[in-house]
């Protein structure tokens, strides 16, 4: 196996490594590269899997990343073991600096000794740099330039402020890891690192090549309730409204960008409840049973369907299914997803229907900051394809459909209250906030209260989707760890879980996971 080499960018990245990249664009391209990159462990706090970072080591190439949970962002690379990796520097008008000597020895198995010193970090590699600073906890003193900083190791009681440490370190010291980090050193960085707003991606001069022709990745989705969603635009004050029922393929394909892939909708397993949910619909009041309408809660599991022959990677101009399914008595062949798995979200296209209700209180619009006086939804071409549900996945970590899509965060505009419900909060509390917001909707409390949610179970056979499509297919395994498997989770234990709940509301479907983290939201 040859070693990994990069190009070392302080402040901004290692290789194709960038700050700032999410956690599925990353995976993705690791998984691509199984030669280079044939081991990976994922780890994750369980019993926080939103919040608490996420580290993906890389231990035959001797590099640590590290996420932050609620935006899965890169946020530190760090390089633990120099001698399984070739890292260099390329100043303007000067020639390559190799951060190990040439002369030093880079076997795969070897010691830190053959790594960089500090006199060739300070001297011939990077320059002098003031002062570093010393963590008497960990025994450390780092080496900090911009955007890069050395870990070496040094005792307490070798250490002293009033000493020369460059001289006491200089003589033949080796780091025990670099990071690259964003920010003008160490110290500061550490402070502001898993919450600062991190350049775009597409700014990044050396792999931004055919990125200016995409559109700026939708950073937060709104939920305002009526079939209304307002997307906003990472690193940019824009944003665009889909409104259900009338949105165009055209106008979707006009602000995102042609889909990753289109998946035809021919599903036909929750017809019963399909059936049972029209057969109790008998006025424009929000009934019981749509909470739970069986259509609209499996949708969340159906777009997620891995590659197959059903799935179509270019469309038609207007998004059209142009193979006909004779025995779909539904013209349920004219449905399609538009999966956006780079952006975070899939797109039901299908012939036209009215949205869920809004909200009590609420008018039967939204209006777009662009056009206040927009009209409501008006089904006007009864045979065209519009977008009428859009699906927003978390990829939490654990959960059966993880790395399928990038994290995609969401909140629902028209629930009060000091914080915002979103897609860091506890289904619990969204739930709790959601019965209050609806109760006026129902002649009693109890008739709200009367739903209960669907259990789906992901690991069953015919069951789409795979958890671990990125991270070795753990679905095809007993207790959650395939013998043989290069890649491990949490020290090589599967901790998520292969079956979920579905709760509905008026025009939203949660997919939650035990602990009360939602994995999916489904807006209809």
């Amino acid at each position: 196996m040859s070693l990994f080499s990069a190009q070392l960018h302080p402040g901004r990245a290692l290789g194709f490594l960038v700050l700032g990249a999410s956690l599925h664009d990353v995976l993705t391209r690791l998984k691509a590269e199984p030669q280079r990159f044939p081991k990976m462990e994922l780890m994750y706090p369980p019993d926080d899997p939103i919040h608490g970072q996420i580290v993906v080591v890389l231990p035959t190439n001797g590099i640590r990343l590290r996420f932050d949970g609620p935006e899965q962002r890169l946020r530190l690379i760090e390089v633990l073991n120099f001698t399984k990796n070739h890292i260099f520097l390329k100043p303007a008008n000067d020639k390559e600096r190799d951060l190990v000597r040439p002369s030093s020895t880079t076997s795969y198995d070897g010691d830190a000794s053959a790594g960089p010193t500090f006199r060739h970090i300070y001297q011939r590699f990077l320059g002098p740099t003031y002062d570093g600073e010393y963590l008497p906890d960990s025994e450390t003193y780092v080496l900090s330039y911009p955007g890069v900083a050395f870990s070496f190791p040094m005792r307490r009681q070798d250490y002293s402020p009033t000493k020369d440490v460059v001289s006491l370190l200089s003589a033949n010291a080796v780091p025990t890891s670099m990071a690259v980090f964003s920010g003008d050193s160490w110290a500061h960085a550490r402070e502001t690192m898993w919450t600062e707003v991190l350049p775009s991606v597409k700014a990044f001069a050396p792999t931004a090549k055919g990125k200016d022709l995409c559109p700026d990745e939708v950073s937060l989705v709104k939920i305002h309730g009526g079939g209304k969603l307002q997307l906003f635009r990472k690193w940019t004050n824009n944003s665009f409204w889909i409104t259900l029922g009338e949105t165009t393929p055209q106008q979707l394909v006009a602000e995102l960008g042609p889909p990753d892939a289109i998946y035809r909708k021919n599903d036909q397993r929750m017809y019963i409840h399909k059936l049972r949910a029209h057969s109790n619909t008998t006025n424009n009041r929000p009934n019981v049973n749509d909470l739970k309408r069986g259509d609209d809660l499996t949708d969340t599991d159906l777009s997620s369907h891995p590659p197959s022959d059903e799935y179509d990677d270019s469309s038609s101009n207007d998004g059209s299914n142009s193979e006909a399914i004779d025995d779909d008595p539904d013209g349920l062949s004219e449905e399609c997803f538009y999966n956006y798995f780079y952006l975070g979200f899939d797109v039901l296209v299908s012939t036209p229907t009215l949205p869920s209700p809004p909200p009590p209180g609420q008018e039967s619009h939204t209006p777009d900051s662009s056009n206040p006086s927009s009209p409501p939804v008006k089904l006007t071409s009864p045979d065209r394809l519009v977008a009428t549900k859009v699906i927003l996945h978390g990829n939490v970590p654990g959960s059966y459909p993880f790395n399928r899509h990038r994290r995609i965060r969401w909140e629902i505009s028209y629930l009060p209250g000091p914080t915002p419900a979103n897609s860091e909060t506890p289904f619990p509390q969204i739930e709790e906030r959601l019965r209050e917001r609806w109760k006026s909707a129902y002649p009693s409390d109890g008739e709200l209260k009367q739903q209960r949610g669907m259990v789906l179970n992901r690991g069953w056979g015919d069951s789409p989707g795979s958890s671990c499509e990125f991270l070795g297919g753990w679905e095809e395994s007993v207790g959650g760890v395939r013998n043989g498997d290069d890649v491990g989770v949490n020290g090589g234990r599967l901790t998520g879980m292969m079956t979920t709940t579905l709760f509905g509301f008026p025009g939203l479907v949660f997919e939650v996971m035990r602990g009360g983290w939602v994995s999916a939201v489904t807006v209809f």
